[in-house]
């Protein structure tokens, strides 16, 4: 991903986000965070390219919301094949930890946010001992005041959570959060595009090795036709016996035949239709 560095321009800069003394946003964006903007989601697109890397892209979406939306860290959780949540990315060590954690003790806002499907933002840690008690207790202990997580989520499918810690307390404002969810949005479509067209691989590779094991059976039945002076429905039957006899596969046997590494004997059996 690239380097630069772009924050949003507000009234105050120095003061805490959501703080008494952080102003508005001055208009929604400026120019320069436009053009960012677009850079980082023509980046994500990346997603359609055959040598996608999940995981290089899912550490610069993090990177990314720290340098775009002027927060302290970010995380990121994803399901896997069992549905379970793993770490997948983090901006820093600290915050790879903390995810880990809050997996470990199964509690956090994270959690929360990915089981509900909605965002969870919680403006001040220290008010929330009694609800996540080991998970505030740690956020503190690294540093963390605020966090607010958003679903990986499209329609009703939640593949994961986008986390967004900051050292000071205070709500993110609506221009940045509204970004966050469009970086989440994007990256859960690109994610979910790539799975379709990875599932769509192994359908399609399972499907040629089927037709590919069709055509040997055949070359096999035409062999053991011709061999042993019987038709394709009795060679066929052969084959099958031949296989079942011998714990192998079909397509197996079939192989062994045609390349002649091994030969059924002429033992007579019933006709069966192929």
């Amino acid at each position: 991903m690239g380097g630069r560095h772009v924050h949003l321009v507000r009234q105050g800069d120095d003061a805490p986000l959501g703080g008494p003394t952080a102003g508005p946003l001055i208009g929604e964006v400026t120019e320069m965070t436009e053009i960012q903007l677009a850079d980082v989601f023509v980046e994500m697109a990346d997603t359609l390219v055959d040598d996608f890397d999940v995981i290089e892209f899912l550490q610069g979406l993090t990177e990314r919301c720290v340098e775009l939306l002027n927060v302290s860290a970010a995380g990121l959780l994803l399901t896997d094949k069992r549905a379970t949540l793993r770490v997948v990315a983090a901006s820093s060590e600290r915050t790879r930890l903390l995810e880990l954690f809050q997996l470990q003790t199964g509690q956090g806002p994270c959690l929360d946010c990915f089981t509900s499907g909605q965002p969870v933002s919680v403006a001040d840690l220290t008010l929330t001992t009694a609800r996540w008690p080991r998970f505030s207790a740690a956020a503190a202990e690294v540093g963390f005041a605020g966090v607010h997580a958003l679903p990986m989520r499209l329609r009703s499918e939640v593949i994961g959570a986008l986390s967004l810690f900051d050292v000071r307390p205070g709500a993110v404002d609506q221009g940045r959060l509204r970004i966050a969810r469009a970086l989440a949005d994007v990256a859960t479509i690109g994610l979910l595009q790539h799975r379709a067209i990875h599932e769509r691989d192994i359908i399609t590779e399972q499907l040629q090795t089927a037709l590919n094991s069709r055509v040997l059976i055949e070359q096999a039945k035409g062999i053991l036709a011709e061999r042993l002076q019987v038709d394709v429905g009795q060679a066929f039957a052969m084959l099958r016996d031949g296989a079942r006899s011998r714990n192998r596969r079909l397509s197996e046997l079939a192989q062994a035949i045609v390349d002649g590494s091994e030969q059924l004997a002429p033992v007579p059996v019933a006709d069966k239709s192929d």
